[in-house]
């Protein structure tokens, strides 16, 4: 039974990856700043309290265990509590993330994933879909924070041949419980409240947690030569609505009034007021108001390959 470690394993992510892992007969040990009850009292779970940059947690682990493959989902923040990212973060981050990469090539992983963010991207003004050679351009600190975790990775492979890399660059997730990022998408930046430009027929990318749980998983599986390494777009296979936003959360959840405003009006109006906006930086859920209708999308025909991406706004779970 091969073991695999999932950083950051009782996050919003980690919990369903594990789960989702178990499910398929592997053994895996979990660590996290705390632990949740997903997966408590499952067989071949492990749980292994530690902080994203406590070193010696991790050297232990990976001295302990003949670890098959990292799943690095961990991050030097919460997440799944909220949405801001200090500068102090994303350098802790960096230490973080070289050492925990150069550690386990040290001690022989066979596969590494690294759960990545599309913000690393430059969101072109057309509606060209962005592949894995775009350009990159990352402005938000969580961006500057995922980018500096692929470069290390990336150099770390440098000297790491033998270990199969993948970084999974994944649009903002969401699951039927969980709708932090999707209400961001309908919420105005300058003054908190919903609101939807026309009928709402614009879009956004998003990744259902089960799609990106989908791909870890058939990569762990089927990813068994060198030609599976590189960068791959998970995302859902459609743009999601604002409208689909609005529906979904008055048929799941509470929402309360959306302000509707005129696409020709308001919004050509304040295009372009928030940019550089400091809030945009820390934030990174922040809506730009100037990119609202650029229905920028990922191209993710590449990881299609190793799995249908099944789930979208209409079926979660």
């Amino acid at each position: 039974m091969d073991t695999v470690l999932v950083t950051g394993g009782c996050g919003l992510i980690g919990k369903h990856i594990c789960s989702g892992l178990l499910k398929k007969g592997y053994e895996v040990i979990a660590v996290d700043r705390q632990e949740c009850d997903y997966n408590t009292g499952k067989h071949h779970y492990n749980f292994v309290q530690a902080e994203p940059t406590d070193k010696n947690a991790y050297a232990e682990i990976f001295e302990k265990n003949k670890i098959k493959v990292l799943i690095h989902a961990a991050c030097t923040v919460d997440n799944d509590m909220g949405a801001i990212i200090t500068e102090k973060e994303v350098n802790d981050s960096k230490n973080c993330d070289k050492f925990i990469f150069r550690y386990a090539m040290t001690e022989n992983v066979e596969k590494i994933i690294l759960l990545s963010t599309d913000q690393v991207y430059d969101f072109p003004k057309t509606r060209e879909p962005i592949r894995e050679d775009h350009e990159i351009k990352a402005n938000t600190n969580y961006a500057i924070l995922k980018s500096a975790s692929e470069k290390a990775l990336v150099s770390e492979m440098a000297h790491h041949k033998n270990v199969l890399c993948c970084i999974t660059r994944v649009a903002p997730v969401y699951t039927l419980s969980f709708t932090d990022n999707l209400v961001a998408k309908i919420t105005d930046p300058k003054d908190g409240t919903k609101f939807v430009s026309g009928r709402g027929q614009y879009g956004f990318q998003f990744c259902c947690v089960h799609n990106l749980v989908d791909f870890i998983l058939c990569y762990v599986k089927n990813a068994d030569d060198m030609t599976y390494a590189g960068v791959y777009n998970v995302s859902d296979k459609l743009l999601t609505t604002a409208a689909d936003i609005i529906t979904f959360m008055r048929e799941n959840h509470r929402l309360g009034a959306v302000v509707q405003k005129s696409p020709n009006g308001t919004i050509s109006k304040i295009k372009g007021l928030f940019g550089g906006n400091k809030d945009e930086k820390i934030n990174y859920r922040y809506l730009d108001l100037s990119k609202l209708e650029n229905n920028n999308m990922l191209d993710n025909t590449k990881a299609a390959k190793l799995c249908s991406f099944r789930w979208d706004i209409h079926n979660t779970k």
